[in-house]
């Protein structure tokens, strides 16, 4: 492999890290978090309130993700970015659960579909950020 071709994969390579990285930070802050939380009695049923399970479920993912996004360099407006991609999905789906379109466990569901994609989207949005060069 060229030279070239070398210096040209590597952004992407760290591009897909960083989306890996970010995915991996997730459940770590799920686990790090939610556990000592749950046994804290802050904890929701999925089921009976599928609202704040949510929601905290996000927060315990945006912190998990803010920790190494800073640890990384990233800037603020990148970072509340990303977390905000945690958060996102859910709230165009609570209406329907509130009118029974849905329940919680299509919430969660669709919540998680979307979440993914929103990431990548976000990152494309920033790709020099993520990839470390301006093209």
């Amino acid at each position: 492999m060229t030279q070239i071709a070398r210096n040209t994969r590597r952004p992407w390579l760290r591009f897909a890290w960083h989306y890996l990285e970010m995915v991996i930070a997730m459940f770590v802050g799920m686990a790090v978090l939610g556990l000592p939380l749950a046994a804290a009695g802050v904890s929701f049923s999925h089921e009976r309130n599928p609202e704040p399970a949510y929601l905290l479920m996000a927060f315990t993912m945006s912190v998990g993700m803010a920790a190494i996004m800073r640890y990384r360099g990233h800037g603020w407006p990148a970072t509340l970015e990303m977390c905000a991609t945690m958060f996102a999905p859910a709230l165009p789906l609570f209406p329907l659960l509130w009118l029974d379109v849905i329940d919680a466990e299509a919430l969660m569901l669709l919540a998680h579909v979307a979440m993914f994609p929103l990431m990548l989207a976000v990152m494309l949005r920033r790709r020099t950020e993520y990839t470390g060069c301006a093209t």
